[in-house]
């Protein structure tokens, strides 16, 4: 039986095209090999950031000397931003577009076309499991690669979403999560992402159901009453940020302002006390001065994020903000960075402190040792004494006490 290896880095999308790349080898015949030689290696690349690059760099080195005999390919990202630095790292890599690499398998065999197929039935590793609904983005913030590298947006039909969604659930998954490269844009056959969210919310077994990263001018009145008013839909949305200063907004081309930022999570707040946000952050974007840097900081105490993910600008060619004259120093963007992280914290900190002696819903996943994480539907960490229990079992916690990693609780 042949054998592959696919290493993935970067987004939540990159983590679903891995897994359709998974599913279809596995439908041929193939069996994964974490360890031993493979006969296949595939490399889903990110180049979001600097690191991102580098990281993918390293991997690609790593795979190539340790497969010596294999067939090496490498997509994603990267694949579109750095192919020639991709090619000379080993001669034996074929680089795939990202762009169609939804086809890679059936590239590499095309006698076995009609068995791959284009959806997944697992996401191995995982409780919950990403559904791509979406790829590509119009928006061209001026710091960001991604339309170059992805191309324009295009969205995936309600039915095909659907079989899919019904797939995983009949698999056992019990959270599904719809993203996408700008999930918001999601739009097909007459059908929007609100119309998506109530359809998946209706899939028989479904438990959980979530979006994953949107920005807030997508977050219109028609999604915010399907995901307020859905059987299984999660009060919590990952709403990206990345700055608190409307001027630092406007330079990076992104589409909304603070105030409508806030207003709205303030619009769903009103609506459900429970409601949580998690967020991006860019640090040290060009000419951003202490002042903008201090509307950030701003932001993050007023809305009391239950996870803020804080990355340093990186220069991408291509992009508008290469070209700023005045970037900030890295010393700068380092001293911001861990002042924010500090602060995401402590709001995170803050943020649990309300949900103590409250019994809540876990749905739990893997942890260390004796001990299993997991998430409210909220989005609240939450660490219980593994016990008779295990990973992808909804359970009722007692939430007992505060901890920098989470709430320690006990299941009843």
């Amino acid at each position: 039986m042949k054998k592959y290896h696919i290493a993935t880095l970067g987004c939540r999308t990159n983590q679903y095209e891995s897994q359709l790349f998974s599913d279809q080898l596995r439908r041929m015949g193939y069996e994964p090999a974490p360890e031993d030689e493979a006969d296949l290696c595939i490399i889903n690349t990110c180049s979001v950031t600097d690191s991102a690059e580098a990281s993918s760099r390293r991997q690609i080195r790593n795979l190539a000397r340790r497969h010596p005999n294999a067939r090496l390919i490498v997509t994603g990202c990267m694949a579109e931003s750095s192919q020639k630095a991709i090619l000379a790292i080993d001669p034996r890599i074929e680089v795939f577009p990202n762009k169609d690499k939804e086809q890679l398998v059936s590239f590499l065999f095309p006698e076995e076309k009609n068995r791959t197929g284009l959806s997944i039935e697992r996401f191995d590793g995982h409780t919950r499991a990403f559904v791509k609904v979406q790829d590509g983005c119009n928006s061209f913030c001026s710091y960001c690669i991604i339309p170059y590298v992805r191309g324009r947006s295009r969205s995936r039909s309600v039915a095909e979403i659907i079989q899919e969604v019904r797939t995983l659930t009949a698999n056992g998954y019990r959270e599904i999560v719809l993203t996408g490269v700008n999930v918001g844009d999601y739009a097909a056959d007459g059908a929007s992402l609100a119309d998506l969210v109530r359809a998946v919310d209706r899939v028989k077994g479904i438990q959980r159901v979530r979006i994953s990263s949107i920005d807030p001018t997508d977050v219109n009145e028609d999604l915010a009453g399907a995901i307020l008013n859905g059987l299984h839909t999660c009060p919590n949305l990952h709403l990206v940020l990345q700055s608190g200063s409307n001027v630092v907004l406007k330079r990076m081309n992104r589409k909304y302002s603070r105030q409508i930022f806030l207003k709205t999570v303030e619009g769903l707040v009103n609506k459900n006390k429970d409601f949580t946000f998690t967020t991006d952050v860019i640090v040290g974007f060009p000419n951003e001065s202490e002042a903008d840097f201090a509307e950030t900081l701003d932001v993050v105490r007023q809305v009391r994020f239950a996870k803020v993910h804080v990355f340093p600008y990186s220069v991408r060619s291509r992009t508008r903000a290469a070209l700023d004259p005045h970037p900030v120093p890295q010393d700068v963007i380092a001293q911001r960075k861990e002042e924010l992280l500090r602060l995401a914290d402590q709001v995170a900190f803050d943020l649990r402190q309300q949900y103590l002696h409250r019994t809540m819903d876990v749905l739990l996943e893997e942890g260390k040792g004796d001990v299993l994480s997991g998430h409210t539907s909220n989005f609240i960490t939450v660490e219980v004494p593994r016990g008779s229990h295990g990973p992808n079992q909804l359970v009722q916690v007692e939430m007992l006490e505060n901890s920098p990693d989470g709430i320690k609780g006990r299941i009843l």
